[in-house]
């Protein structure tokens, strides 16, 4: 973690006056223990908006909403029992929110090579680790730039945070407060009962105890398999998944990330092809995702024909009651990208088959306890874990639905926003797909080394998805869109 600064003076009134400590989660030291010099555990967000926004104005917004959050003005403390969250006592906002600049015309181009050198930079860990950065004259208007790290909390917590500082009026007031109702249950697997979520974690370590014990002596998964339950069974078939295949997507690891995001696409469209095709918009974006670094893949020299990778996939186990809470409550579960079929609607069935297999599946839960077991296992064990698991995969994906409403910030409309959710262990690659006031925003972050140029891949993902939307208009409305039906409307476009 990065070296720590000169920091501030302490006030007379905080000289003598212990900081406040609370122990950390489990779950959360385990995120706080990935942290790599070649993947930082942070989220990174970028918030744009069409008017100037002034540094006082964030500061103040900051002030009030952010910090309204206790957990914000604490840092990670290393304690003889394992992690705290601690008060800072020299808390310094003008070093958390900061005034920034692009060099040049300070066009999308440059806005991407400065959140690429923020996504490759690490958090102080001597103070709370998170940062705003203010950048000014962007498209006419300003832009945000916000690092958080992963142990404060899960991808949907953060964006439910940052989505709290914005008001849905120009006009800020009580009765403008955005309301949560727009995370609604069928865009997040959420668990029913706080009970629930307190047998998953006391059974992960079980089942942390089983998985390492199997990996020492294989000849225990016949017995696990024969009495143990669903979870144990679950993790049988996590362990037996093979390393994802040697691609361009995986690889050695710098310490540079690079990221871009691509031109929004309509929602509507995307529901439109959804309900010709009979799956979810989940599915069509990840498809379009897939078709996107197929085509990619073809342009680098890659032959993926016949080739599937792996994409782990969060999933929200928060309780709706718990939806203002900080904190990691997500399970992963492990999707097939097929990026060796060439027909679009191929790989929509393909993708949508895989989903509809995971619907009823214990992976999320599975993801919860280990995870959960690991923040209190060695430093050592959590690493040998974390590879294991890493190695079966090649890209981390995530979907968060948004507001479909205009949103302000300090007076100034908010016209587009992306983020990235961090890559743990050998994942080098994190696909971003976010809904936002009818549109759709895609992005990428990956290891400079596998991806040089991520725009090179964004800007094939409406282009993925146009194919999806032109086959959906041609076909039959009177029943879905397969794959046959696909290739013959191919076949007679091509004939004429």
């Amino acid at each position: 973690m990065s070296t720590p600064k000169p920091r501030k003076k302490r006030d007379a009134s905080e000289q003598g006056r212990r900081p406040r400590r609370e122990s950390m989660s489990r779950l959360d030291t385990a995120w706080l223990r990935m942290e790599k010099p070649t993947n930082p555990m942070m989220i990174t967000g970028v918030l744009m908006f069409a008017e100037p926004m002034t540094l006082a104005d964030l500061k103040r917004v900051v002030r009030e909403r952010f910090l309204d959050y206790s957990r914000f003005r604490q840092k990670p403390v290393e304690g003889t029992a394992g992690w705290n969250w601690e008060d800072d006592r020299d808390f310094d906002l003008d070093w958390h929110v900061r005034l920034s600049g692009l060099p040049g015309r300070g066009d999308k181009r440059a806005l991407e090579r400065f959140v690429s050198q923020l996504a490759s930079s690490r958090l102080d860990v001597s103070r709370p680790m998170w940062q705003f950065h203010l950048v000014e004259r962007y498209h006419g208007g300003s832009a945000v730039v916000a690092r958080i790290h992963h142990c404060y909390a899960d991808g949907i917590a953060l964006v439910q945070v940052l989505l709290s500082l914005t008001d849905t009026t120009r006009e800020a007031k009580p009765a403008a407060r955005l309301d949560r109702t727009w995370l609604k249950e069928e865009h997040a697997h959420v668990a029913r009962r706080v009970g629930a979520m307190d047998r998953y974690m006391k059974m992960g370590g079980k089942v942390f105890e089983q998985g390492m014990a199997m990996m020492q002596d294989p000849t225990l998964a016949g017995i696990v398999a024969k009495e143990g339950g669903d979870l144990a069974r679950e993790l049988l078939h996590v362990l037996a998944l093979a390393d994802d295949p040697p691609s361009m997507l995986r690889g050695r690891l710098g310490v540079s990330k690079r990221v871009a995001w691509a031109e929004p696409l309509d929602l509507e469209e995307v529901k439109a092809v959804s309900r010709a095709c009979d799956c979810t918009v989940n599915d069509v974006l990840m498809a379009s995702a897939s078709g996107a670094l197929r085509s990619y893949m073809i342009e680098r020299g890659d032959d993926p024909d016949g080739l599937t990778v792996r994409a782990t996939v969060p999933v929200n186990l928060r309780p709706l009651e718990h939806a203002r809470k900080l904190g990691n409550h997500f399970g992963l579960v492990f999707l097939d990208l097929p990026v060796g079929v060439d027909n679009p609607v191929g790989r929509l069935e393909r993708v949508a088959a895989t989903m509809r297999g995971l619907k009823n599946s214990k992976q999320p839960l599975l993801a919860y306890g280990l995870l959960t077991a690991l923040g209190m296992a060695p430093a050592a064990v959590q690493d040998m874990a974390l590879e294991m698991f890493s190695n079966k995969a090649s890209v981390v994906a995530t979907n968060v639905p948004g507001p479909q409403q205009p949103l302000y910030m300090a007076g100034s409309k908010l016209s587009d926003m992306m983020f990235w959710v961090p890559q743990s262990g050998s994942v080098g690659i994190g696909i971003s797909i976010l809904s936002y006031n009818g549109q759709v925003h895609f992005g990428l972050i990956a290891d400079a080394k596998l991806i040089p140029d991520p725009d090179a891949v964004i800007r094939r993902f409406s282009g993925e998805f146009e194919k999806l939307l032109y086959l959906a208009m041609m076909g039959s409305w009177d029943e879905s869109l397969d794959a046959d039906a696909a290739c013959a409307l191919l076949e007679e476009v091509t004939a004429a």
